[in-house]
C-alpha cells in the first residue's frame, strides 16, 4: 500500500509540474530547435545499431481505435556513454562545459567531469552519459548523422522484453521497471549490464532515463496530438483518466518525468541514445 501511494503522489506531483511550467512557458520545443547553433564537427562514432521493423501499438493514452504506427527504424544497441560523448566534445568545443552558452544547458551540464576534456573521478568510460540538455544530445546526434528516437519509437522498442515485442502486461515486466526507479545511482553504472530485449537492445529500462526527440509533446494519440485543448488535459493529472492501463504505474512515471522536463535541463540520472530512419 505504501509503494502504491508513493507511486501515485509521485506521478500527480510531476502532472501537475508538467501543467505548471506548459502554462508558463512561452517556448514550444518546435520553436527551442530553430535556436541557432554554432556549426557542428562531424564525429565517427562506432556505435551499434538494430533495425526495427515498425508496425502499430497502442500509447498509453490510446485505444484500440487510436494504435499509433510506426515505420522502420534504426536504434542504439546501447545509450551514448561517457567515451563517446568525451569525443563529441573534443570536436565541438562549443559543447563543452566552460563554453556551452546557458540557453542551451543549465548549470547542472557536466556536473561531474572534472574540466571541459576530462571524466570524474568516479565515472566510467563505459557507463551512460548523462547530465546532458536536450539541446547537447541533439547536437550530438547532428554530429554523428543520426537523431534522437521519437516518443512513439522509444516506446515501441522499450515495451519488449526478452521474449516477447509487448510484454506490458507482464506483471514481472512492470514490476522490474518499478524496483529500478527506487534504486540509487544506477547511472554509475556500465551499459549492457540489463537483459537484451526482443530487439537485440539493452538498457531501455534499469539504467537511466533517455531524452526522446518530441519529449515535451507527452500527447498520446494521433488525434489528441493535433488538438491544443486536449493536450492541456493530458499534461495535467487529470489526463491519466484517460489511460488505457490505469495500473501501469511504471509508464506513469515515464510520462509524468518527461512532462516535468525543460529542453536546457540536465539531470544525473538522464541521458540518451541516437536513431536513424
Amino acid at each position: 500500500m505504501f509503494r502504491f501511494s508513493f507511486y501515485i503522489s509521485i506521478m500527480i506531483s510531476l502532472m501537475n509540474l508538467s501543467c505548471i511550467q506548459k502554462e508558463n512557458s512561452n517556448h514550444s520545443i518546435e520553436t527551442e530547435t530553430n535556436i541557432h547553433h554554432d556549426s557542428l564537427n562531424p564525429v565517427i562514432i562506432t556505435q551499434n545499431k538494430v533495425q526495427i521493423k515498425g508496425g502499430t501499438y497502442t500509447p498509453l493514452y490510446g485505444s484500440d481505435s487510436q494504435r499509433v504506427t510506426v515505420s522502420d527504424f534504426q536504434i542504439d544497441v546501447y545509450p551514448v556513454t561517457n567515451a563517446e560523448y568525451l569525443v563529441f566534445v573534443k570536436a565541438n568545443p562549443q559543447w563543452q562545459k566552460s563554453k556551452v552558452k546557458k540557453i542551451f544547458a543549465d548549470a547542472n551540464y557536466l556536473r561531474n567531469w572534472k574540466n571541459d576534456t576530462t571524466l570524474g573521478d568516479n565515472m566510467l568510460d563505459n557507463s551512460p552519459i548523462t547530465n546532458v540538455s536536450w539541446f547537447a544530445a541533439n547536437a550530438y546526434c547532428k554530429a554523428t548523422d543520426s537523431r534522437l528516437p521519437t516518443l512513439d519509437e522509444w516506446e515501441y522498442v522499450a515495451m519488449a522484453d526478452s521474449k516477447d515485442i509487448d510484454a506490458r502486461r507482464k506483471a514481472n515486466y512492470n514490476q522490474y521497471i518499478l524496483d529500478w526507479y527506487e534504486k540509487q545511482n544506477t547511472y554509475l553504472h556500465e551499459i549492457g549490464k540489463t537483459y537484451q530485449n526482443y530487439w537485440g537492445v539493452y538498457d531501455m529500462h534499469g539504467l537511466v532515463w533517455e531524452w526522446i526527440y518530441d519529449f515535451s509533446s507527452v500527447l498520446i494519440s494521433g488525434e489528441s496530438r493535433g488538438n491544443s485543448a486536449k493536450d492541456q488535459d493530458l499534461f495535467c493529472a487529470s489526463g491519466s483518466l484517460g489511460a488505457n492501463d490505469l495500473m501501469n504505474y511504471a509508464a506513469f512515471m515515464r510520462y509524468a518525468f518527461r512532462g516535468s522536463l525543460r529542453a536546457n535541463y540536465n539531470i544525473q540520472n538522464l541521458g540518451f541514445r541516437t536513431a536513424k530512419d
